[in-house]
């Protein structure tokens, strides 16, 4: 009975982003913003996607956790420029808000305030998993992306959110492509691959279908052979999560 259960939840979790988006969010920090923005690339993806016009914004403070965000200013979506409401509430927490179990519990009390908002309103919800440190940081830890699992899938599941697992597409390019570079050089924030990768989980996340042949490349900035592979890992970094949410 408890796997049903889990199961049930998990369907319905990733049932609520089963109808194409209109108008999507972002509301996070410089993991965001760095290489032009993860928001443009989803919107060029998704746009090609679906052949019709998608507007994606993005509210981005450097160096901020969730809660410095004015949620209620947010979620007027007359603050954003728009016509109409969003659809899709996309939040991403501060990267070292999973280190402690008190920064852990302030993320995962400001997930569930601010989803349910969001959701009073008829707005998804998802949370953009984030990646972990590489040793030029100096808070890097071993092991780091177990700590940001639990975390947000803690705070996925307590506020009826589903997970954009970027951290783990992250550690599936770098176990198969070790030379990679996804990360800046400061080992914290996103490369221009860190950036095209993330973009391609949060197609895959928001459409339950593999982002393989989508065209866009960043102006020609990400070649052929790297948009092949981080579009693969990114549907398979989705499958992964998705299999681990459903038999949890």
């Amino acid at each position: 009975m408890k796997m049903i259960k889990i199961a049930l939840m998990a369907f319905l979790l990733f049932d609520l982003k089963a109808e194409e988006p209109r108008n999507i969010l972002f509301v996070g920090n410089s993991y965001l913003y760095y290489n032009n923005s993860v928001h443009n690339y989803v919107e060029f993806m998704l746009r090609e996607f679906y052949g019709s016009d998608i507007d994606t914004k993005l509210s981005a403070i450097g160096g901020s956790r969730l809660h410095h965000h004015n949620i209620d200013h947010l979620l007027d979506f007359r603050n954003l420029n728009l016509d109409q409401q969003i659809d899709l509430l996309i939040m991403q927490g501060g990267s070292a808000q999973v280190k402690t179990k008190q920064s852990q519990k302030e993320f995962v009390d400001t997930v569930q305030n601010y989803a349910k908002k969001a959701q009073d309103l008829g707005i998804a919800t998802a949370l953009y998993m984030t990646h972990a440190y590489t040793d030029t940081d100096e808070r890097y830890e071993p092991n780091l992306i177990n700590k940001i699992t639990e975390t947000y899938n803690e705070a996925g599941k307590s506020s009826n959110s589903f997970i954009i697992p970027v951290g783990i597409a992250y550690e599936l390019a770098y176990a198969e492509k070790p030379q990679i570079k996804l990360h800046h050089p400061d080992g914290t924030h996103p490369g221009l691959l860190g950036t095209y990768l993330a973009a391609a989980t949060v197609v895959a996340s928001v459409t339950d279908q593999s982002p393989v042949g989508i065209k866009f490349n960043n102006y020609g900035t990400v070649n052929e052979e790297d948009r092949a592979f981080l579009q693969k890992i990114a549907w398979q970094a989705y499958l992964a999560h998705k299999k681990e949410v459903t038999l949890d």
